[in-house]
């Protein structure tokens, strides 16, 4: 995904056909735009060199006034135009976190966009992270739909939520994760201490859900809608204390072992979608073997939306001298219960926005 100006982005490629015959003022518009220095996030396919995303979005406060009924004033984030080409893949998902993020960043009470209701594909996909309809809009290119996200709301369910996280009813717990996995797994996650940009996040595989696999015997415990605080290991290019991470949060979805599968054929489908790992290297962690007893690794699929990344990432250091997290002599750094002020006090001390936590 790249964040461009419009003037740098040709609005004679053949992805804005159906936006112009949808819309008979969108060719005035963009050019508007291209002249005024506004962005604009688009993503192309590099398999093929074809655009297949692009989301324009801004901040609002006033009431919205061209719709039925009409919305009272609240800060929004506006979609104003949002087309992703092939729903069924993760580059829905990226815009939707990126959508998610601008508007946690934006302190917005609320996310809305118009759809025709012939784009079953988009309401698909926004539909599944808490949109609905709440209102009508008629213009003279006909009637569209206006998908509303309360970014307030928490209702339990933990793609209707996200990115919320609640804190109550859960337990909590780092997970460590290495640094060549890391790197893979959550390549916006910045590896130092400056401040941490959300709108200029452009990786690549930035996505809303993750699969991570494991042995670590602690990971036997998670359940869904309990929360992680991802831990980076040291890289070896410093002292662990200053190099060992924490740099995101993610809720737990699913937890899965090697028995929740048939075969290898099962687990690597299952694995493959939001993985880090290609398929190779999943037949060879099934196939791990427990040198003492000689039988197949016990294997936990950890399936997790990613919530946030932390503005400030908290260093091993901080962690033991002002959380009081693994100071103990025998701590293992792999999985490490916490209590929830050290989970809440990593939180502050990371900058995460305080509004995705919910008590």
């Amino acid at each position: 995904m790249d964040y461009k100006p419009f003037s740098g982005i040709d609005l004679d490629n053949s992805f804005f056909d159906s936006l112009k015959a949808d819309y008979k003022e969108f060719e005035t518009w963009f050019k508007k735009k291209q002249t005024d220095g506004s962005k604009a996030y688009i993503e192309i396919d590099k398999s093929t060199n074809k655009m297949v995303g692009f989301l324009y979005v801004k901040v609002e406060d006033g009431e919205i006034n061209d719709v039925v009924p009409v919305l009272s004033a609240k800060r929004r984030v506006k979609a104003g135009t949002f087309k992703v080409d092939a729903h069924g893949t993760k580059y829905g998902e990226r815009f939707i976190k990126k959508i998610m993020d601008y508007a946690v960043a934006e302190n917005a009470e609320e996310v809305y966009l118009t759809v025709f209701s012939k784009h079953t594909g988009l309401i698909s996909l926004i539909s599944r992270y808490g949109f609905i309809p709440k209102a009508t809009k008629i213009t003279q290119n006909g009637t569209e739909q206006v998908y509303v996200k309360d970014m307030k709301l928490y209702t339990g369910n933990v793609l209707l939520d996200y990115p919320l996280i609640k804190k109550a009813g859960c337990k909590k717990y780092l997970l460590s994760i290495y640094p060549k996995y890391h790197t893979r797994l959550f390549p916006d996650s910045i590896l130092n201490n400056e401040s941490y940009d959300v709108v200029q996040d452009i990786a690549p595989t930035n996505s809303i859900h993750k699969i991570y696999i494991c042995y670590m015997y602690g990971c036997a415990n998670l359940k869904p809608k309990d929360l992680l605080l991802i831990y980076r290991t040291s890289d070896g290019k410093g002292p662990a204390k200053y190099r060992s991470v924490v740099t995101s949060v993610c809720e737990v979805q699913e937890i899965k072992t090697r028995r929740s599968f048939k075969n290898v054929e099962e687990f690597t489908k299952y694995s493959s979608a939001y993985s880090i790992f290609a398929e190779k290297e999943l037949k060879e962690i099934w196939e791990q073997v427990d040198p003492k007893t000689n039988r197949p690794k016990q294997l936990y699929v950890i399936k997790m939306t990613y919530n946030a990344a932390l503005g400030k990432r908290v260093i091993n250091d901080d962690l033991k001298s002002k959380y009081g997290i693994g100071i103990a002599l025998d701590t293992y750094w792999g999985f490490i219960p916490l209590t929830d002020d050290q989970f809440q006090n990593v939180l502050k001390g990371g900058n995460v926005n305080e509004n995705i936590v919910v008590d």
